[in-house]
């Protein structure tokens, strides 16, 4: 895995400057958070974007160097743990510290249970969304504690309401959801907040690209598209919400209605997500 610092000079470069990580930063949320962290703070922050394509980290590097950050670019599978402790390592080595993780790389996919005959892309996702994420922290921990630092984590609203169509999406996400809630309550003393992040719909192409019950690319949403969230708007609730140290940024008024619905009208909350699997159709893949 190579490391693209573009000649800049190391730890003693980056004095003054936040040092921010985020993963799955190629395209979509991630890459939109750093241009926007990138163009907020300028020469105040030093992003490290980390992905599986690295031709596609470059654009987005170059697109943050024209704003003043320093970047690095960084490839890594989150899926393979290795690769996150390597990914976190080369940020430490590189900037000799770590202000603030973003945990957003992720997979999506719309399955129907009896319809998946083989549950072994189900694991990878697994893997991808979830274990991805905790590696990631895990290694970044200490250096956080350091510095008091942030925590952002990437979920959806399929992480606080079970959505049909997408059980091993909805596994992945509840899991993340549960981790950083207890890990919020277990770093309450040491000033390391954790921010959790709840998308809905938003206009990206993760759910075309996600699993189908085959464990193949679905080429197709399962969701109802009309009135997804654009990437701008989602990246900024994010960077928004991580730089006021919030517990959660859930962004849509639909979706924190089904949040304080699961608890008073659960039958409700039901039917709202048939209906919209519905409108969709039963194919697709996919970040709600």
């Amino acid at each position: 895995m190579a490391d693209r610092p573009n000649g800049a000079p190391g730890a003693a470069g980056a004095a003054g400057r936040t040092v921010v990580l985020i993963t799955g930063a190629s395209e979509g949320i991630g890459a939109e958070l750093a241009r926007q962290w990138a163009a907020r703070e300028r020469e105040r922050v030093a992003l490290v974007i980390a992905a599986r394509n690295v031709e596609r980290l470059d654009a987005v590097a170059a697109q943050c160097r024209d704003f003043g950050g320093e970047v690095l670019v960084h490839r890594c599978d989150v899926s393979v743990e290795a690769e996150c402790r390597a990914l976190v390592g080369a940020a430490a080595d590189r900037f000799g510290r770590l202000d603030v993780l973003v945990n957003n790389a992720g997979m999506s996919a719309h399955a129907d249970l009896h319809a998946t005959p083989d549950l072994a892309w189900t694991e990878q996702l697994m893997r991808i969304n979830h274990w991805g994420s905790v590696w990631c922290t895990h290694a970044a921990l200490p250096h956080l504690r350091a510095r008091r630092g942030r925590i952002v984590a990437v979920s959806s609203l399929a992480g606080l309401v079970g959505v049909p169509g997408r059980t091993a999406y909805c596994a992945t996400k509840f899991a993340m959801t549960g981790f950083f809630e207890a890990l919020r309550v277990e770093l309450a003393e040491t000033g390391v907040s954790v921010t959790i992040a709840y998308p809905g719909v938003v206009a990206t192409e993760i759910r075309r690209r996600g699993f189908d019950a085959h464990g193949r690319p679905a080429g197709v949403s399962g969701l109802e598209e009309s009135g997804a969230m654009s990437v701008e708007t989602c990246a900024r609730l994010i960077l928004e919400g991580a730089l006021a140290r919030r517990r959660d940024v859930v962004m849509t008024a639909k979706g924190r209605l089904g949040r304080w619905m699961k608890l008073l009208a659960p039958e409700a909350v039901d039917r709202m997500a048939r209906a919209a699997l519905r409108k969709a159709g039963p194919e697709g893949g996919g970040r709600a």
